[in-house]
């Protein structure tokens, strides 16, 4: 169980957290987040759980597009022809997580947790999975108008869906 954020996730996400963090340990497998519209929620529930610090490898938060382009090496030209908020800098953040870390498979999260620009959709979100060893993954999900609390935590299900789904998939490391 999650020490510090407990009592605000639901039992499913707490469940779909413990399975990620039990599959990525007993494959020797690592894990790298790179967050804009979750803030670090996703890496923060990783790191939660007691015993969990061999299989976070590490975390990005880049909440604004230079920070994706400076930390992860997302095309400032992509993010101005697709919009931060597309499945091309979703799966580019994934990409550069790893390629700026020692992680064996990212997960990315890139949406509108809340109201944007008159043309925004309140709770479209992007995710991509990435691994060392396989294709990039990318979703999709569109939350609606619920709060920025429940599109952030709805966010984490469906990322800790993709990274259980990405480790299932994945080859153990080999060192």
């Amino acid at each position: 169980m999650t020490e510090t954020l407990t009592n605000s996730l639901p039992n499913d996400v707490e469940d779909l957290i413990e399975r990620v963090l039990k599959s990525a340990c007993d494959r020797d497998l690592t894990l790298a987040t790179a967050e804009s519209c979750t803030g670090g929620l996703v890496a923060s529930v990783l790191t939660d759980v007691e015993g969990s610090s061999h299989a976070f490898e590490r975390g990005f938060v880049t909440y604004t597009n230079e920070a994706k382009a400076e930390q992860l090496g997302v095309p400032m030209e992509m993010i101005e022809r697709f919009d931060a908020v597309s499945s091309q800098v979703a799966r580019a953040m994934a990409e550069g997580a790893l390629a700026h870390s020692r992680a064996d498979i990212a997960v990315s999260v890139t949406g509108f947790a809340g109201a944007g620009g008159p043309d925004d959709e309140e709770g479209l979100v992007h995710f991509a999975t990435a691994t060392r060893d396989g294709p990039v993954r990318l979703a999709e999900h569109h939350f609606g108008a619920v709060g920025r609390g429940d599109i952030r935590v709805a966010a984490v299900r469906a990322a800790m869906t993709l990274l259980a789904q990405a480790l299932d998939e994945a080859r153990p490391s080999v060192e």
